[in-house]
């Protein structure tokens, strides 16, 4: 029998809420719940600064749905989003404690790797996160990101790939990925595997067809469990498949993450153009490294006479790329091939690795992963050192 949000919303009446002032429901802190395939999504709203206290209270509500018959999984997730029913007013605070006595200092635990920005944090096991990212749709965003990725493995890298993009997931069917991801502990999600990739995507936990009707802060949580509550091991890069424009869940993603650098797909013309400049004026903006420009689409060869056609214009992104600065990566064809490997589940780069198509994507990905190493020498290179004499 499936599952109902009344009854998901009954379930949540048992769990307290912050201070054990009501019900976590009653105070007008749970968010739209959705439900896809027995499982179970929504937020809780608290306040940001008690959202590292607060998060028993964020597992007592996941197992409370778990618990529910009929339900496969939950997702659940805390967000500082204020909303009416409760998070106006503010939550008493606790009584002022005295300081513990200090212990004797211990040998911390592993860390994530350390960030050039203030305050984001690494993700444990991943030395470097590369997002794809285009200004509009259409472009061919995530067949790049796929085969920049599989040109990244062919290179001899440990590689991971984040799909990003909620509304359209597109890597179970470029990798031809079927199934549902197991669990370590009930909460840790494994990566699905294909071609040598670690992969998570929304497209793993609901169906194909089920369309996601999602506000910002859901999204922004998903991606989040997405990317911090999935068991990646140790990765060289992890290559982030994002959203097509420039909304709040890009924004936030390259606000909190730890990006490596950004790389942006366009084709040649000039409205694609214009997109394109608006990705990559984000990605200045909040200090992200810009690796380079990939012109998709770039010209056509037709297969019968070998005659080149530049169907959309040729050049623009080269030019662009120039004018800002900014590393031209290389241009891709309009190729059929491409296209119908992609449909398949089987990209270029492992259908057809003797070909010309994946002897580009192999070379787009030696360029990002240079470009990778030097801006981290430029990033260690600005920080002072302390010399003592």
């Amino acid at each position: 029998m499936p599952v109902s949000k009344e009854t998901v919303i009954e379930r949540l009446k048992t769990v307290n809420g912050p201070d054990f002032t009501g019900n976590i429901v009653d105070l007008g802190l749970v968010s739209e719940i959705f439900i896809a395939d027995s499982k179970v999504f929504f937020s809780i709203t608290v306040p940001a600064a008690r959202a590292q206290e607060l998060e028993p209270l964020r597992a007592a509500a996941e197992r409370a749905v778990k618990a529910i018959p009929g339900v496969a999984n939950a997702v659940v997730a805390l967000t500082a989003e204020k909303k009416g029913g409760g998070m106006e007013a503010p939550v008493p605070p606790r009584p002022a404690q005295r300081p513990a006595p200090q212990a004797a200092p211990q040998r911390s635990a592993p860390q994530a790797p350390a960030s050039h920005s203030h305050g984001k944090r690494g993700v444990p096991g991943i030395d470097a996160i590369i997002a794809v990212a285009s200004g509009k749709g259409g472009v061919g965003k995530s067949t790049t990101a796929v085969n920049l990725a599989l040109g990244l493995a062919a290179n001899g890298l440990k590689v991971g790939v984040l799909d990003a993009d909620i509304y359209g997931p597109s890597m179970p069917r470029l990798l031809n990925i079927h199934g549902r991801p197991q669990t370590v502990d009930g909460k840790i999600l494994r990566p699905m595997q294909n071609y040598g990739l670690k992969v998570m995507s929304m497209g793993f936990l609901v169906d194909e067809e089920t369309p996601m009707i999602w506000r910002g802060p859901m999204v922004m949580s998903a991606l989040t469990q997405m990317l911090r509550e999935v068991e990646w091991g140790a990765l060289d890069v992890l290559v982030v498949d994002m959203p097509p424009g420039t909304g709040d869940a890009q924004l936030t993603m390259a606000q909190q993450v730890p990006l490596a650098g950004a790389v942006i797909v366009s084709t040649p013309q000039d409205l694609a153009l214009i997109d394109a400049r608006k990705g990559l004026n984000m990605f200045k903006k909040v200090d992200v490294p810009l690796l380079g420009i990939v012109e998709n689409m770039s010209y056509f060869l037709a297969p019968d006479t070998g005659k080149r056609y530049d169907i959309f214009g040729h050049g623009g992104a080269r030019r662009e790329a120039e004018r800002l600065g900014v590393t031209f990566l290389g241009e891709v064809p309009l190729e059929m091939g491409i296209r119908e490997s992609s449909d398949a589940g089987a990209p270029v780069v492992v259908s057809k690795p003797g070909g010309a198509e994946a002897k580009i994507y192999r070379d787009i990905a030696s360029k990002v992963w240079e470009r990778v190493q030097e801006e981290r020498g430029a990033a260690e290179a600005a920080v002072p050192s302390i010399v003592f004499e």
